[in-house]
């Protein structure tokens, strides 16, 4: 029987009980905002009163977000929020600015990662201020007063390279000028569940304001798993293309697995890079991958260079017939059969003389791994440096006058010279990093090199750690990061300037 009287439902507005959760599921969306995917990010809403709005640029790969929002303090947070999803460990990275004076000096931009959406849930925050202050907040507790680390280091430009990292429950900030080395701090003692929100936010400071923000460079990361295991164990890998006069890092291509060390080929056209033991040639135009016919030489190492003229590839494959060592071979770029040149290994190709006539590598001989060159026809490999310690990464100067290269002769990896013949042997940099591979851009001015932290061996360059891509003047003097990132080997191993000298690739790392 049905009911009467003002309790009962007209028919016109009662649902079957099997719509309620759709209903159910679009209230909740028109509560979150706007589930519109925004480049990475699922979606982006607002939290608490604040409003706002986010937009992608596919070309630049950038992101413009504008909030509103009282504060995000105390024991309440109103900001617009670019989010996902993530468990486990992360690192989540970019660079960002603000746009405009504003009106608030303590509006908030930079990344932040909570359990919910709610306006009094814990979290943890790293927040760059309007007037440069960058700050580690975080909430213990639901409802809790909000703490605060600052940062030693003050960004009154605002142009920051914010990192915020979570691993094993312990996280840690990380911040800079674009350019400086990253100033990092530790936060252990808050715990957030396993899986949590994360992303990009906007606070103007203020109900009656928006404030705008564009962020660059934008990267999460997953890192390899502790129990991996190097040269068996692999995770995906990131083909970027950075601007160098801008500092925008775009990525052009993605893989499940590891391809490491591009090159550039001679007309700009095209990228060259290993992946598992084989040559490809990526196609920039078409953002297509092709193989290239190496015939038998299918087991490479991320050794290979490009002459300078373009026309041949010199390449390092490991030889079955000399039990698996490293045997450099050359073969024309656009591929055929590969024709033998080191008659010993292992032998691991670094450079091309510009005149095509020499070949540079490194060859580990009697336990020692030093620089040797050798005609690029083959015969007898002459040894140029012969100091105890690990020297690798020989490169030729555009104009034929030096090599480059990097040596652990001095406690730590650095970059040094020494002229064609192995003389006037000289140390380049001299800093708390260990540096490897110097790549001398087209023009035979600058270098970039790939820097590792201190607590990696000088004479190692893994897989999978926090690295630095950094510029400096031909002949020594301060160096300035380019490129902050997740890498190490096969990062930049081989020569990778674009032939106008204005780009650099490189592979960056991420499970995918």
């Amino acid at each position: 029987m049905k009911p009467t009287g003002p309790l009962a439902a007209p028919d016109a507005v009662r649902l079957p009980l099997r719509l309620l959760p759709l209903l159910l599921s679009a209230l909740f969306g028109q509560v979150l905002g706007a589930q519109t995917p925004v480049g990475i990010f699922p979606t982006h809403t607002n939290v608490g009163r604040a409003r706002g709005s986010a937009s992608y640029d596919p070309e630049r790969q950038t992101y413009l977000v504008a909030g509103s929002g009282h504060n995000m303090w105390d024991t309440r947070d109103e900001f617009h929020f670019v989010w996902k999803r993530m468990s486990g460990n992360f690192i989540l990275s970019t660079r960002a600015r603000f746009i405009g004076k504003g009106v608030e000096q303590h509006r908030k931009i930079g990344w932040t990662i909570r359990p919910s959406l709610g306006v009094s849930t814990p979290h943890v925050t790293a927040a760059l201020h309007g007037n440069g202050l960058m700050s580690l907040q975080f909430r213990r507790q639901t409802g809790a007063i909000t703490e605060e680390a600052k940062s030693p280091d003050s960004l009154p430009d605002a142009d920051a390279v914010i990192q915020l990292e979570r691993r094993d429950g312990v996280y840690f900030m990380s911040v800079a000028q674009f350019g400086d080395t990253l100033v990092t701090q530790r936060l252990d003692s808050v715990s957030l569940p396993d899986t949590v929100y994360v992303g990009l936010f906007v606070c103007a400071h203020n109900d009656t304001v928006t404030e705008r923000a564009t962020f660059s460079n934008v990267r999460i990361t997953t890192p390899a798993p502790h129990d991996f295991v190097p040269y068996r164990d692999y995770i995906g890998s990131n083909l970027e293309i950075l601007d160098v006069a801008s500092g925008n890092a775009t990525i052009v291509h993605q893989y499940a697995g590891s391809f490491q060390a591009p090159n550039w080929t001679h007309d700009g056209k095209a990228l060259i890079y290993v992946q598992e033991g084989r040559l490809y040639r990526f196609d920039l135009a078409s953002r297509s991958a092709a193989a290239i016919n190496t015939g038998f030489a299918t087991r490479n190492n991320n050794d290979h260079v490009l002459s300078f003229d373009g026309r041949m590839l010199a390449i390092s494959n490991h030889a079955v017939e000399d039990s698996g060592a490293s045997i450099v071979y050359t073969v024309p770029a656009t591929g055929g059969t590969p024709t033998r040149i080191t008659a010993k290994g292992p032998s691991y190709l670094h450079g091309w003389s510009p005149d095509g006539r020499w070949l540079v590598y490194v060859g580990e001989r009697g336990g020692e791994l030093d620089v040797y060159k050798i005609a690029a026809t083959g015969g007898d490999e002459i040894r140029l440096t012969n100091t105890p310690g690990l020297d690798d990464g020989p490169e030729y100067t555009p104009d034929g006058a030096y090599i480059y290269f990097n040596s652990s002769r001095s406690g730590r990896m650095q970059i040094w010279r020494m002229r064609p013949d192995g003389t006037a042997q000289e140390q380049i940099t001299n800093d708390d990093f260990q540096n490897w591979f110097p790549h001398i851009t087209p023009d035979g001015k600058w270098i970039a090199f790939l820097s590792f932290p201190l607590d990696v061996a000088p004479d190692d360059h893994p897989f999978y750690k926090h690295v630095l891509l950094r510029l400096m003047p031909v002949g020594g003097g301060p160096a300035r990061v380019i490129s902050y990132l997740y890498g190490g080997q096969g990062t930049i191993n081989v020569p990778s300037w674009s032939p106008d000298g204005k780009r650099l690739a490189f592979v960056s790392n991420s499970v995918q």
